[in-house]
């Protein structure tokens, strides 16, 4: 290496690229100081305090990120962008991670010596998601969608000693791959229209072209399977039920979180406003079959992955009121703030089915719920709140994040669709409402479920934090607008 070339990489790497990147190296850092505790033998009973040290000294860092009053903006020849929005974000992630985690401590039995694997795996995942927010350029998010889903997709078929997890590792291989080569395609098609791969100059190039249309759509297409849009949603009934419980809750939150990020920041504003009708359609569309096909599961991984699919459905609408000419920020803002309530909100519900599984038995049918509340108070309790959060039932986080979704509608002057979204929205708490009639309302069945043997205190703390940020982001909501704000 020359020191030409040396010089022009510490230029690059400057002061703002160091304090953007931060939380990166700290992820990247941490995995190989959990690896080495775990090669150790004498450093094995540390591993959990590498795993939750590196989380909260790259959450500091994105802390600082958000509270500094000059943000390091685009960094990296300019690849990569730092500032408040993807501090939070950053902080979405980071904590949605953590949470998964403490769920899966107790969680595997028959996989307990594999367990380090799997920790090392999570705990690489968010410095994907961190990459895909904060990409500028279509191959920084391609390499922070492979640093995410790689991971996932080895997390998925953990427990290798059930043929439904096996199933749907292979299963999110195969379509998550047939994705990313979509992206790489649409990628290229754009590049032979325009010269660049910068959202910047892209936004500047004139993207008309039929191939330039095609190379768009292509790119839309690999996102919409990562938020699991219609037509693209079909894999995510059988891998969330398949994949292990802590799993699942990472996949279903973290990955629509960083995803949907990238598309309302970077690749709504590269949309054709004549093309938010068709968005808006697929959207609703969305909502209808991830509603429809909720109401008649009687598995409640199932359900919540029918539930998660309406959700992004919701979101989708976001992004038709931007491109149809709501305030970008506003849209943005909303984007955020509903996926900081749906995070600690299915994070939770996912989170206490992985605690009621009891020496890997399944405990996700809907009829082992009956008489929880009378066995198992606390937990009826929390699962009631994260149903009620989830349906958009006021005073929770889940009402104000479709308040805001549905708001952006509004501004774009999309009232139709706004009203009949909003009564989809009503369709779904006929499925949340269920599963709180059946542990409250209905008796316990004659034949109990196996007690769980460990009940890890991590379980509770996670319970409890959800808890907490479902009401905090209900009933206190200036906590969360201060920041978007800022």
């Amino acid at each position: 290496m020359s020191q030409q070339t040396v010089a022009a990489a510490f230029e690059i790497f400057d002061d703002a690229a160091s304090v953007a990147t931060a939380p990166l190296l700290t992820i990247g850092v941490g995995v190989l100081l959990y690896l080495v505790c775990d090669i150790v033998p004498r450093l094995r009973a540390a591993r959990g305090l590498a795993f939750c040290g590196t989380i909260l000294v790259a959450l500091f860092f994105e802390l600082r990120i958000l509270g500094a009053d000059v943000v390091p903006g685009l960094v990296l020849d300019k690849t990569f962008h730092a500032d408040h929005t993807t501090a939070l974000f950053g902080c979405v992630f980071l904590l949605g991670t953590l949470l998964a985690w403490a769920y899966s401590v107790g969680y595997y039995h028959a996989s307990k010596p594999f367990k380090p694997e799997h920790d090392a795996l999570m705990l690489g995942a968010p410095a994907g998601m961190m990459l895909m927010v904060g990409a500028n350029d279509l191959i920084v998010f391609f390499i922070g969608l492979e640093l995410l889903s790689l991971p996932l997709y080895c997390l998925a078929a953990f427990k290798r000693s059930r043929i439904e997890s096996v199933e749907a590792g292979v299963k999110y291989f195969l379509l998550g791959s047939f994705a990313s080569a979509m992206l790489l395609y649409g990628s290229a098609l754009v590049y032979t229209a325009s010269g660049t791969l910068s959202i910047p100059g892209l936004l500047d190039a004139d993207l008309s072209s039929s191939t330039a249309v095609a190379g768009l759509a292509l790119i839309a297409a690999s996102l919409f399977f990562k938020v699991s849009v219609f037509p693209f949603h079909m894999w995510v009934p059988d891998v969330y039920q398949g994949s292990p419980t802590p799993v699942t809750a990472l996949m279903a939150t973290g990955t629509k979180a960083a995803a949907f990020g990238f598309l309302v920041a970077q690749v709504m504003p590269l949309l054709p406003p004549s093309g938010a009708p068709i968005v808006a359609v697929l959207g609703l569309v969305t909502m209808a079959l991830g509603n429809l096909g909720a109401l008649v599961q009687s598995d409640l991984k199932r359900m919540l992955a029918y539930s998660g699919v309406a959700h992004a459905g919701t979101l989708l609408l976001v992004v038709a009121g931007g491109m149809a000419g709501a305030d970008a920020a506003g849209a943005l803002n909303a984007t955020l703030y509903y996926m900081v309530a749906y995070v600690f909100t299915a994070t939770g519900a996912f989170g206490l089915l992985a605690l009621m599984e009891a020496d890997g038995a399944r405990f996700t049918k809907l009829d082992s719920l009956r008489g929880l509340a009378k066995s198992r108070p606390g937990v009826a309790g929390a699962m009631a709140l994260f149903m009620l959060s989830l349906g958009g039932i006021p005073a929770t986080g889940g009402f104000l994040g479709k308040w805001f979704a549905f708001s952006v509608l509004v501004d774009a002057g999309m009232i139709g669709t706004a009203i009949i979204g909003a009564l989809l929205s009503v369709v779904a708490l006929g499925y949340y409402l269920r599963v709180i009639v059946v542990m409250y309302m209905q008796p316990a069945s004659d034949v109990e479920p196996a007690p769980t043997t460990q009940r890890p205190m991590t379980a509770g703390i996670a319970t409890i934090v959800c808890g907490v940020f479902v009401l905090a982001t209900g009933l206190l909501p200036s906590l969360f607008l201060a920041p978007l704000a800022g």
